[in-house]
């Protein structure tokens, strides 16, 4: 009933919002974002992480207007159609856990699922050896699932913490319009700016905002998750969000044609690295803390601007994760997994594995 009330939730649906997310990622590269990238939720969230001066990794400090709008999108989106519903509760120590790990892994491979399609877009090989590890990650996420794993059940709340992280992101627009970026200087007020890296890149303020609303709202109108895409195959053989996936590829891989973007092999790629150990069980362990959440990190924005707290824990350990990375050398660079990153993994996954094991109603 659900795809026909709302048609962008039907197959079809999924499928022309993916391809659309692919192409306007894809143009925001071309206006200046940093290259495969398009919208890396991770990657923002990091750069947000900077912008506030949460760490200082100054190649890395901007703030991303994408995701806030990806935030707002949604809330848009719920409120207008009737199904923003303020609810939450559920184990939020351990989201927050899961939010900082799933972050921890993003950075070692230097990509959240998002950046991993668009990097296989723009034809970095590299890509494909972290997709690999994020759906083992995922496929033992559904290992849990199948014995039971649950976080517990989200209680209806008051609006006003459904609101939280909606008012957050208003407020975080707030200081991005009060100290806008002054040319060749790495601070405005209280934000920092990178003036060289990938932090420097960035296509227009209002243009970066507008696509990514759009792309919030029809995210949240068909449930679309990159993550669910592996589980539902994983766990039901429905390969209907799947099908979103592959059109997210192909509209970017077309995007980078028509832009020139394109550029196919596995050394030399941008903002990456070809370490295929680190590059796979980085997103073993992102997949595994996704999965356990229930949502890739779009999701988790796209749920916080539908009232879901819980997906709002996670966002905020995102970004906390992000500072703990760049501050204790775990997080990747194009030489190759930080001093700790590989230590960093073998931590965060014996933590996942504690809590999949912990969670279990049934043996």
């Amino acid at each position: 009933m659900q795809s026909k009330k709302n048609p962008f939730a039907a197959t079809t649906g999924v499928i022309g919002v993916g391809a659309v997310i692919g192409i306007l990622a894809s143009t925001l590269q071309h206006l200046g974002n940093p290259a495969n990238m398009g919208i890396c939720v991770a990657c923002f969230e990091r750069d947000v992480a900077g912008s506030l001066g949460l760490h200082q990794a100054a190649v890395v400090q901007y703030l991303r207007p994408e995701i806030i709008g990806l935030c707002l999108g949604a809330f848009a989106a719920a409120l207008f159609f009737g199904e923003f519903k303020s609810r939450g509760g559920s184990a939020p120590i351990q989201r927050f856990l899961l939010g900082m790990i799933a972050m921890v892994g993003a950075l070692v491979f230097l990509g959240c699922p998002w950046r991993a399609l668009f990097r296989l877009g723009g034809g970095d090989w590299n890509a494909a050896v972290g997709l690999a590890g994020l759906a083992t990650g995922i496929f033992i996420g559904t290992l849990f699932f199948r014995h039971g794993f649950n976080l517990g059940s989200s209680k209806t709340q008051t609006a006003a913490t459904g609101y939280a992280l909606p008012l957050i992101m208003i407020g975080l627009l707030a200081l991005r319009l009060a100290f806008p970026q002054i040319e060749g200087a790495g601070k405005s007020g209280v934000l920092f700016y990178s003036v060289s890296g990938p932090g420097a890149a960035h296509a227009p303020l209002l243009v970066s905002l507008g696509v990514a609303l759009v792309i919030g709202f029809l995210a949240q109108r068909s449930r679309f998750c990159s993550l669910a895409a592996f589980r539902d195959i994983f766990l039901f053989g429905q390969t209907r969000l799947m099908l979103g996936v592959i059109a997210l590829v192909a509209g970017i891989f077309a995007a980078n044609i028509f832009y020139g973007q394109f550029h196919p092999g596995f050394a030399g790629q941008p903002i990456a690295h070809s370490n295929h150990l680190w590059n796979f069980c980085g997103m073993v362990m992102s997949g595994l803390a996704f999965a356990l959440a229930g949502g890739c990190p779009g999701r988790q924005l796209f749920m916080s601007g539908e009232g879901d707290s819980d997906a709002a824990v996670f966002v905020m350990g995102m970004i906390v994760g992000a500072a703990f990375s760049h501050n204790f050398g775990m997080a990747s660079s194009a030489a190759g997994p930080g001093p700790y990153g590989p230590i960093s993994v073998a931590i965060g996954m014996f933590i996942l594995l504690t809590i999949g094991l912990t969670n279990r109603s049934k043996a």
